[in-house]
């Protein structure tokens, strides 16, 4: 995983620094020429401009001009407050770090690629929030760790993380990456209730969502799904099907042998009292999606509460507005921190970026995903998948976090939900 600080953190970060800051200063200006010169394809005739400012932003982008100057470049630093730069092959931005707050208006660059020093300068290092006139960088060299700006912006390009011998210990936000998605190895013995998921979902004329969470957690792992549905299921669903009586099942349903329960997708509005006595009474690890969080309106603490299995709610932004009482803001590390505090719970709230925040405050981020997921019922496959890992032994934000990021990177361009069950299935276990 890749670990993720905020400004403030990084500032404690370098000022707990066992070296001065010259030295930090020439190693950081060393990873941004030599990134230079990998971007320019070599050094001959090559011209470049370094936008400096006067911190140590702007410090990093002279020791590189420096730098390239030695082996040829013909390079120009120039002040933040220009309104444009002359003709170059490239254009360094360090003119403001992380710590800048406020608008930057960037100069034009006319037309020439950007690298950016630590983060695009007028993007705010916390929040990814910029002004329309803040640099627009193809690619950003990053110091010790990656910033939550980054995360969150369209500005930054290709992001390189480059270590300058800082120490980043205790990190507690990370991001996910490929090879930290690993589901527990199941033995030879192993038999289908081992896994096992109940699906609480569905009703008459919303039978699409509980299908798709129904084989999206087969796909991810469940050796057994059983859709307690308010409606026929239709044939073609591979997962073993109940009518779910139309009122009292919240006592009636039966789920002692199962791992982990999914409730919420395609309930529909008049389930509110039935979906707070099932989450406050079952005793197994839950994940509550759509309907359910609907369900949970006004006063998800109170509920949650009485829960003593792990629970991870997977809210988009309004249903995550109605569980917190406010729209989501513009730190959405902090937001779903605070929710996830506030509920005991684990908060997944999707998003191109998704933050998958624990009670206890440690963070998981998920990049994989993309414009692909934008289309109706993949979420529903996702509530599937987590649920699948939450049986299959996972804690709850690993759970939540590796699902999020398997979903985004097994999706590909063109795909309808319907087909994502399978190509889920096919970058988790190979196909």
């Amino acid at each position: 995983m890749i670990p993720v600080v905020t400004p403030e953190e990084m500032r404690r970060i370098d000022e707990a620094a066992l070296e001065p800051t010259e030295v930090l200063v020439e190693r950081a200006g060393a990873a941004v020429a030599r990134a230079v010169v990998r971007r320019l394809g070599g050094v001959y005739g090559r011209r470049v401009v370094v936008v400096a400012g006067k911190g140590n932003n702007g410090a990093d982008g002279r020791c590189a001009a420096r730098r390239l100057a030695a082996r040829g470049v013909r390079c120009v630093v120039v002040d933040p407050d220009v309104s444009s730069v002359p003709a170059c092959d490239l254009v360094v931005d360090a003119a403001y770090g992380t710590g800048f707050h406020g608008e930057y208006k960037a100069p034009s660059v006319g037309g020439a690629p950007v690298l950016a020093v630590d983060i695009p300068s007028g993007v705010d290092g916390l929040t990814g929030e910029s002004s329309p006139f803040a640099v627009r960088a193809s690619s950003t060299v990053t110091f010790a760790a990656l910033k939550p700006g980054l995360l969150f912006t369209d500005r930054a390009g290709s992001v390189e993380v480059v270590d300058i011998g800082l120490e980043v210990s205790g990190a507690r936000i990370h991001v996910v990456e490929d090879d930290d998605v690993v589901l527990p190895s199941r033995g030879r013995s192993t038999h289908k209730w081992e896994t096992a998921v109940l699906v609480v979902a569905g009703s008459p004329g919303m039978m699409g969502a509980p299908l798709l969470v129904a084989r999206g957690a087969m796909r991810a792992g469940s050796g057994y799904v059983r859709l307690a549905a308010g409606d026929d299921v239709p044939p073609g669903i591979e997962a073993v099907a109940v009518r779910r009586p139309v009122t009292g099942w919240a006592s009636a349903l039966d789920v002692d042998r199962f791992r982990a329960v999914v409730i919420g997708p395609g309930l529909g509005g008049e389930v509110t009292d039935e979906v707070r006595s099932f989450v406050a009474a079952v005793d197994k690890p839950m994940v509550i999606d759509a309907d359910g969080l609907n369900a949970l309106a006004g006063d998800a603490a109170a509920v949650l509460s009485q829960r003593r299995a792990p629970t991870v709610l997977t809210p988009h932004d309004g249903e995550f507005a109605r569980l917190a009482g406010d729209e989501v803001g513009p730190d959405r590390i902090g937001e779903a921190r605070a929710l996830a505090v506030a509920t005991g719970a684990v908060v997944l709230l999707k998003g191109s970026t998704t933050v998958v925040a624990g009670p206890d405050r440690r963070v998981l981020v998920s990049v994989s995903g993309g414009p692909q997921l934008a289309t109706a019922g993949t979420g529903d496959v996702l509530a599937g998948m987590v649920g699948a890992f939450l049986a299959q032994g996972l804690d709850a934000l690993e759970a939540a976090a590796f699902a999020a990021h398997a979903h985004g990177a097994a999706s590909r361009p063109g795909m309808v939900a319907g087909d994502l069950p399978e190509l889920v299935g096919e970058w988790l276990f190979g196909g």
